[in-house]
């Protein structure tokens, strides 16, 4: 456990993604077959919450999910309403700016619409304190970019500031070959003359990892970092991935997706680092990461465009 920068909140450094949890397709590799029998409404819901609970025994208290991560935030409320007060350490973020419009269908032509409007931060906000009520504590922007011109945005950042003031911890999500120019935007944005930001989630893993140094700095400034995609989507851990092989190559002997997570543990400005388990299995192996030496793994990165332009391609399943 550890504070997260300068926030008021303490996290577990291995904290749970529910982004395959809270959907029937996502564009991880394999996740048709790891949500097996699982892919209706209900099933789903049941294995969200049987995967939460293994969560909790094994030490995660920092939960992540967002408005287009299907029923996600309604499982997760469900799940922490069912545990009776009894949650008290426990730190839920979730995000707007997508939405998710699939109607449940795995198989539809476009799965989610990003807008990152005052509308849209209006309208979803409000649907996930309608969810989430006071176990709310970080709302980010899902995915800035420095092309969606949400950084910009007067009515957005102000409206955020009001949630800031009210109790809320603001964040930002970073994705895309720029990410380090959008976190270091994201430095300098204040509303009524103190930092908006408290925290930064971006992609960081041995493959992609060009936001290390801006990364570095946002910790440096007191934001806590959160790391998403240490996997990469599946490219390090499926068992056909060139770059899986390469991985288990340089770290021998233990589960892909356990030495992806030790990878970015190591590094001293992560904060947390999200595990995107869909399985019992997955969950094993991610929590087993804390107990992996970490070698000189710098050879693995790949060119940040090339990175984007191959999970571009990535089906959703």
């Amino acid at each position: 456990m550890r504070q997260l920068g300068k926030t008021r909140l303490v996290v577990s450094r291995l904290g749970l993604g529910l982004a395959a949890l809270g959907r029937p397709a996502y564009i991880n590799i394999g996740h048709h077959s790891d949500l097996a029998g699982h892919r209706d409404v209900a099933g789903l819901s049941l294995h969200t919450h049987h995967i939460l609970d293994l969560a909790l025994e094994y030490g995660v208290r920092y939960f992540d999910v967002a408005r287009s991560y299907g029923k996600a935030e309604e499982f997760l409320a469900s799940w922490i309403d069912g545990q009776e007060g009894t949650l008290h350490d426990v730190v839920v973020a979730s995000k707007w700016g997508y939405t998710y419009v699939a109607d449940w269908e795995a198989d539809a032509a476009v799965h989610e619409v990003k807008s990152h409007d005052i509308e849209t931060l209006d309208r979803q906000i409000h649907e996930s304190l309608q969810l989430l009520h006071d176990n709310l504590d970080i709302y980010q922007i899902h995915s800035a970019t420095e092309d969606s011109g949400v950084l910009h945005n007067a009515d957005v950042l102000l409206r955020l500031g009001e949630l800031r003031d009210q109790g809320l911890t603001i964040g930002l999500t970073t994705s895309g070959p720029d990410q380090a120019d959008t976190i270091r935007h994201a430095l300098e944005v204040e509303v009524g003359g103190s930092l908006l930001f408290g925290t930064v989630q971006a992609t960081w893993n041995v493959l992609e990892p060009s936001a290390g140094s801006a990364l570095a700095e946002a910790h440096e400034a007191g934001l806590g970092v959160i790391v998403k995609e240490a996997m990469a989507n599946g490219r390090l851990t499926h068992a056909e991935s060139r770059a899986a092989m390469s991985l288990q190559h340089a770290i021998h002997d233990v589960p892909r997706d356990a030495a992806a997570l030790a990878a970015v543990l190591a590094q001293p400005w992560a904060d947390v680092v999200l595990s995107g388990a869909a399985t019992e299995d997955q969950l094993r192996d991610n929590a087993a990461a804390f107990e992996i030496e970490v070698p000189d793994l710098a050879h693995l990165a790949e060119p940040s465009a090339e990175y984007w332009t191959r999970r571009s391609m990535l089906d959703w399943n």
